[in-house]
């Protein structure tokens, strides 16, 4: 019997040819091989939003070399990916391909979680069919963005700008962003001051450093909370003003402190869940500073080499054979002590987990980064250390510590102050054997109640309270989970359509919204209030998670929504145009004397006459950042790749090539401007051109 099996990309069928030897004939479908069309609605919106499927014109050479390997095959096995996209793929290649096949030919569609032998094999041995909930939750979904983005963005072209785009989960992480500034922009900023103290016992000169707390018993620090769109934001500040603190610090410097209690107790910490999607891309954004987007691009990769599980899953599990596996290891490399009595179960906080029923792990607990890194390279191999650590870690025991809390008061007279010390001492390092530990309390030393301290240093420090931060990648996938908005497979995507666009722009790492960005959110949550916003975006994930569990059929689901956006539609038609006004520079143009402002074209910003089309002057942007080239003096600038990845380059490229990714390698390498000499030359730790990514 002659089989075929069928999958998404030639990476993944590469590593299943691998397994399988030549048992099997394995193509790629190179993804999905019908869409609705790009040039026109594709719903047929007098027949329940039917839609008017279509093969991209890039598919066509793929699906009619797909349609001749089925002609003489007695078994179509469909191996797409094992949540609602991949069952979409296999649906499509199964409709399209039917017809093609002869009538005795069988389709099975198998699911597989890893690229291993063994997973291989039992999914082969256990064939299932096609789930239609889960191809109902994906078109509805699909039918859903495209009524939202092909209605609403010709409104966004007419009434403020040709090119610009909407879609349910991109509006949302952009009005994170826009309210998130008009939040930071409100924050009344006030100064006020901490005492800090270095005490000693007598006899001892190792130094305790303690915070004054309360003044005649009363705690001198409140929290203050500020109810954002987001969420609560909870800030710390003193009632102490400088005058405050001066004086306080004077009348402090004559007084005696005593310990007036000390509290030591045993503490755990727990180790963290394996890494769900939301949790990876946070992770290697926090840690090795990867966009979502490049995160994905590599765990996609890893996924279809064969080094990890499925990593599109808001699942927390773990398969019994891989904890198992993983507890005989832990208990040979590290000893009983390190191994938990029972294997450690963690609940799943997802309302619906993601199909793939398990968290992302290495395959094979026996493959560690060196491995990945002389096969796939160093990239690859960090982000498979990451998820290689954090799900051996899960299995392990607890972090204890000793924790210690003092407080030392000083009375005399008509004023009582009371200061506290806080330390911590590692007693075992339990999981924190594997990962990150940050944590730099001081340890302090024996002290017993009515010990006197020396004051051996008071100081005063003035502080600021802080507006709540903006976004970043971390932050705002975190905020995306959070709400229920969107799903493990749409958090790269979104974060990249909404930079794409120039809706908002990253400054050392942190979301911005544009000036476009900011009157598109605006319009959207004027006109559109009851879509545009966060409630209504999570209660439609629910319902596609409903659909997917055939709670619901996607038509009903999709005619609710489309009545009242109808409404909205033909109200925001009688909306006024929207001015956008070019950011100005302050320059005129050397050509006519027109004034030269800032615009987007395809690979960012540019200087332009105002007067375009009759002037056509333009020029690239150089953005300073303060920095001189190592090699030639040349002023660092901040550019853009045509990927839109930022990097600083030297101004004289292509003359000189220096280039470096990030800000700390700009500081660590480049000469400050203000500076009158340069050091001597030293390499790029990035050896990559300025044109590409």
């Amino acid at each position: 019997m002659k089989s075929l099996i069928l999958v998404e990309s030639p990476t993944k069928a590469k590593t299943l040819a691998r397994f399988l030897g030549g048992k099997y004939k394995i193509e790629a479908s190179m993804g999905h091989i019908r869409d609705l069309p790009k040039g026109n609605f594709g719903l047929d919106l007098e027949h329940n939003f039917e839609p008017q499927y279509v093969i991209p014109k890039d598919k066509r050479k793929i699906i009619e070399g797909l349609k001749e390997e089925v002609k003489d095959v007695d078994k179509i096995i469909l191996a797409t990916d094992p949540d609602r996209e991949g069952e979409a793929i296999a649906y499509h290649l199964k409709y399209i391909l039917k017809a093609e096949a002869k009538k005795s030919v069988a389709f099975e569609r198998i699911i597989f979680h890893e690229i291993t032998p063994a997973a291989i094999s039992e999914a082969l041995e256990h064939p299932k069919d096609i789930d239609q909930n889960l191809v109902s939750a994906q078109t509805g979904r699909r039918v859903l963005d495209r009524i939202v983005g092909y209605e609403l963005s010709p409104i966004l072209w007419m009434k403020i700008k040709k090119g610009l785009s909407a879609g349910r989960v991109q509006s949302i992480a952009v009005r994170l962003i826009v309210e998130r500034e008009r939040e930071i922009e409100k924050f009344k900023t006030q100064e006020f001051y901490r005492i800090f103290l270095v005490l000693r016992k007598k006899g001892d000169e190792r130094n305790i450093a303690f915070e004054l707390t309360k003044v005649d018993e009363k705690p001198i620090e409140k929290t203050q909370v500020l109810k954002l769109y987001d969420g609560d934001y909870k800030y710390a500040k003193t009632s102490l003003n400088e005058e405050d603190a001066i004086a306080l610090k004077r009348d402090i410097g004559k007084k005696q402190f005593v310990v007036s209690d000390v509290v030591q107790k045993e503490t755990k910490r727990s180790a963290y869940p394996p890494l769900t999607t939301s949790a990876l891309a946070q992770e290697a954004s926090r840690r090795l500073g990867f966009s979502s987007k490049r995160t994905m691009g590599i765990a996609q990769r890893l996924y279809e080499e064969g080094f990890i599980t499925y990593h599109r899953t808001d699942s927390y599990s773990l398969s019994s054979a891989f904890v198992s596996e993983t507890r005989n290891y832990i208990e040979k490399k590290f000893g009983k002590k390190y191994l938990p009595e029972q294997p450690v179960i963690f609940k799943t906080k997802s309302k619906l987990a993601q199909e793939a029923h398990e968290a992302i792990r290495p395959t094979n607990i026996f493959h560690e980064q060196n491995d990945v890194a002389l096969k796939l390279g160093k990239d690859f191999a960090k982000l498979y250390d990451l998820i290689y650590k954090r799900a051996l870690a899960s299995q392990m025991t607890d972090a204890v510590f000793l924790s210690t809390k003092v407080e030392a008061k000083a009375s005399n007279g008509a004023r009582t102050y009371t200061a506290q010390a806080n330390g911590r001492v590692m007693k075992f390092d339990g999981f924190l054997k594997v990962w990150f530990y940050e944590d730099g309390e001081q340890i302090i030393p024996e002290l017993t109640k009515g010990e006197e301290l020396e004051i051996s240093e008071i100081n005063t420090s003035a502080h600021k309270t802080s507006p709540p931060p903006r976004y970043n990648e971390a932050s705002l996938i975190a905020a995306l989970e959070k709400h229920g908005i969107g799903r493990p497979s749409t958090y790269a995507p979104t974060i990249s359509t909404i930079v794409a666009r120039y809706y908002v722009e990253k400054e050392d790492g942190r979301f911005i919204p544009t000036q476009i960005g900011t009157l598109v959110n605006d319009f959207l949550v004027k006109n559109f209030s009851s879509i545009d916003d966060i409630p209504f975006t999570s209660q439609m994930e629910d319902q596609l998670d409903e659909i997917a569990q055939g709670k619901k059929d996607w038509v009903p689901v999709i005619r609710e929504f489309y009545g009242p956006f109808e409404k909205h539609i033909k109200s925001a038609q009688e909306e006024k145009k929207i001015e956008v006004e070019p950011e100005k520079t302050g320059e005129k143009c050397p050509l006519d004397g027109g004034d030269v402002v800032v615009r987007i074209g395809r690979f960012g910003k540019f200087k332009a006459c105002n007067n375009f089309p009759n002037c056509k002057f333009r020029e690239s942007i150089v953005e300073d950042s303060g920095f001189l080239c190592p090699r030639d003096t040349g002023k660092m600038a901040l550019k853009r790749t045509r990927r839109g990845r930022t990097f600083y380059g030297c101004a004289n490229y292509p003359k000189c090539d220096f280039a470096v990714w990030t800000k700390a390698q700009l500081v660590a390498q480049a000469v400050p401007a203000d500076k009158n000499s340069a050091p001597s030359p030293i390499p790029s730790i990035s050896q990559t051109t300025q044109t590409t990514d």
